[in-house]
Parts: structure tokens; sequence; C-alpha cells
């Protein structure tokens, strides 16, 4: 057997992150819905719910990519009524890239009331920034205002009935990183990760250095 080439030059996790909607492990119908919006976007919010390492702000930066987009990216503990007036404002100019402003929230549901609020009045129609779109993460709806969920056209994220596709897609890295030998078990590392590819790419990485 073997063994690949160490140390790793980067992480498994971030090497085979997905580039396009295309690219992604399961998730058909994100996929479908995101790829007809990537096709005719126009300026709107969206919330991407589901449990954490499923592709929710990889799925984000791919959509930005493929209409063009101008990301800005405000972390949820750097998402400030100020950072919110901030990103609105520089929306008002014409992206450099000549598609469309992307603002990306992530974990909104740690949004504090104050940023919740500066985000309404922003989402409202009279007020919404030109060629913008607004994109939340989150691991659950709890704790964001009604007011805020209904401006928003909500995805949902989940990693239910992905462990064969997650196995099948850890055996093409496993070949990919050049192991020969026999793989483990792949289906088990799926299911121990709880169908989440991130970690399961982590544990991968973990058993081709063992080699």
């Amino acid at each position: 057997m073997s063994a690949p080439s160490l140390p790793f030059p980067q992480s498994l996790a971030e090497k085979y992150r997905p580039r396009t909607i295309a690219e992604f492990v399961g998730l058909d119908k994100p996929k479908r819905i995101l790829a007809k919006f990537a096709a005719q976007p126009y300026p709107s919010a969206w919330l991407f719910v589901g449990p954490s390492g499923v592709g929710k702000t990889s799925m984000a930066q791919a959509l930005c990519s493929q209409i063009k987009g101008e990301l800005t990216h405000i972390p949820s503990q750097k998402c400030t009524a100020q950072a919110i007036e901030e990103a609105c404002y520089h929306c008002h100019f014409v992206p450099l890239t000549g598609g469309f402003h992307v603002v990306l929230i992530d974990e909104a549901d740690r949004m504090t009331p104050a940023a919740q609020l500066a985000l309404l009045s922003k989402l409202d129609a009279t007020a919404f920034p030109p060629s913008t779109v607004f994109i939340f993460t989150c691991n659950s709806t709890d704790g964001l205002e009604p007011r805020f969920l209904s401006r928003c056209r909500v995805i949902e994220f989940s990693s239910y009935g992905m462990a064969n596709e997650i196995a099948s897609y850890l055996d093409k890295v496993w070949h990919a990183e050049g192991a020969n030998g026999n793989a483990p078990d792949l289906a088990r590392l799926a299911k121990e990760s709880r169908n989440n590819v991130r970690d399961a790419l982590m544990k991968l990485e973990v058993e081709l250095m063992a080699l």
C-alpha cells in the first residue's frame, strides 16, 4: 500500500470544499433551488437552516461565485447594528465584480436584538439595497423574530439519508489522495460523523496519516 504525501498542504475539508453548487454532496433540494436562482438572480434575502458541517456557508460562497457576487462576510459575533449599516452603505455602490453584492451573516440565530432590528428595516422593500443578496445561516430558527423570518426565503439543509453518498464521496477522496489499499469502513466513519461532511473529511485525514 502506498501512502499519500505528508504533511498535508491544507486540510482535506478545505481542499475538497465545493466551489460550485453542483459539487455538493447530497442536498438535492437546496441545489435545485439555488441553481435556478443563480441562473436568474435578483435582490433577495435567504436563510439557510441546518446542522453544522452540512455545507451552509460553503453553499453561500459557491452561490456568490456563480452570480459574480462581491462578498461581505459578517460573523455573528461581529454582527452589530453598525456593521449592518456599513455593509448596506457599501451595497449602494456598483459591485467590483459587475454582479451582485452578497452579504453573508453566519449563525444568524446568535444576532443581538439590535442587529435583528437593524436588518428588519434594510430587508423592507422600500429600503432594500440595490443589487444585493442577503444570505443568513443558522442551526435553528429559535431566537429569530417572526418578522425577520417573514422577510427571508428559508431553505432547509438536512443531512438525513446522506450516509451512502458521503461514504461514496470519502472513497473518491481516499483514492484521490493516493491511498491505493483498502479504505477504512467509510460507512461507519460517515455514521460516526453524523453525516457531517466536514467532520467526516477530518476523520478521513487522520486515517490517511496513519498509513
